[in-house]
């Protein structure tokens, strides 16, 4: 629960490559689980260790790096999906420091979150995203209303929750008021690389059941592995899980070193988010029936594979960021076409 976390704050000191690598190989057992670290780690702890005070970040982040506490993160609203700056939660001044009240949804961990980095607008005046700004509370601050049935991962919890006037001190600013958004982006720059190693452990979990099945399968007194057919649908995974692996490495490798990272993990998440969806599906073929069953694993990784495709970013606002990073665009100049 904490890989890439100092450890001086509780963590085994490893770096950020050793962390993807540890969400890669979790995911290829289950995405559940995967994303459930991921969410702790790369949307909680390490933003806490990126713009925390001294004092916040010895305070939360042991516990958190120790897995005590579990992380969630929660600025979706209903109303404030891929437009994240559209958020509603309004945190007001009062004597005591903060007066939280909102709603949020597919919020990941809340259920059994002990800290929560929240997002909520602190400027009713201030356009877009302005005057949003970045807390972090406890879980008893939060009220879960929703337990999310979904599609897929369901060992990891999705709830909807409200906010209904909590009061927390000033302490629990995180970074500087108004500069919320900035936290959320950056926060999602990372992210997005781990959800992308997420989407490439389901990949090769997939691949290596297909695998093993064409050369175990036999139809027409040959294994199914002899046929040209089969063959080029697994030469096509592996390529294609390779070339996700390079593109997320490459991206982890950046944020390692400190460098420009943004374009290199929306490519990965991009890419690799995409080629899981492809490849589960072509598990599923190669499996024929028993792929559309639940005797084989086939049928969940196709399932996991399509929320990496939403959730830190959908492939549309991937392809939005790439566009905006390689053609040099402001935040206005794409606002204004």
């Amino acid at each position: 629960m904490g890989v890439c976390v100092p450890e001086e704050y509780g963590g085994a000191g490893a770096d950020f490559l050793s962390y993807i690598l540890v969400l890669e190989e979790l995911s290829r057992a289950d995405a559940g689980v995967g994303v459930t670290v991921a969410v702790h780690t790369s949307a909680v702890t390490l933003p806490i260790l990126t713009f925390g005070t001294d004092e916040q970040r010895s305070r939360f982040v042991p516990p958190l790096a120790r897995g005590e506490h579990l992380g969630s993160f929660a600025l979706t609203e209903a109303e404030a999906g891929s437009d994240a700056g559209a958020l509603r939660t309004r945190a007001e001044p009062d004597s005591e420091g903060w007066r939280i009240t909102g709603a949020k949804q597919w919020i990941t961990n809340a259920r059994f979150a002990g800290t929560v980095l929240l997002f909520a607008r602190t400027d009713l005046d201030a356009p877009g995203a302005g005057g949003v700004s970045a807390f972090i509370l406890d879980g008893d601050h939060i009220r879960v209303t929703r337990d999310e049935e979904k599609l897929g991962l369901n060992s990891s919890i999705t709830n909807d929750i409200v906010v209904e006037g909590a009061t927390i001190g000033r302490d629990r600013l995180l970074h500087e008021e108004g500069k919320g958004f900035r936290v959320a982006m950056t926060t999602l720059d990372g992210g997005r690389i781990g959800i992308a190693a997420q989407a490439l452990g389901i990949a090769q979990a997939a691949y290596d059941a297909a695998r093993a099945y064409a050369l175990e399968r036999r139809q027409f007194g040959k294994r199914i592995a002899d046929f040209q057919a089969i063959q080029w649908k697994l030469a096509d995974m592996a390529t294609e899980i390779d070339a996700a692996r390079l593109l997320v490495y490459r991206a982890a490798e950046l944020k390692q070193r400190g460098e420009p990272h943004t374009e290199a993990g929306a490519k990965a998440k991009l890419f690799a988010s995409e080629m899981a969806r492809r490849q589960t599906a072509e598990a599923i073929q190669i499996f024929g029936g028993y792929g559309y069953t639940k005797e084989f694993p086939v049928e969940r990784y196709y399932r996991d594979a399509k929320i990496t495709e939403i959730y830190e970013g959908t492939s549309e606002i991937q392809r939005l960021v790439i566009a905006r990073s390689i053609l040099g665009l402001t935040e206005r100049a794409l606002a204004q076409g």
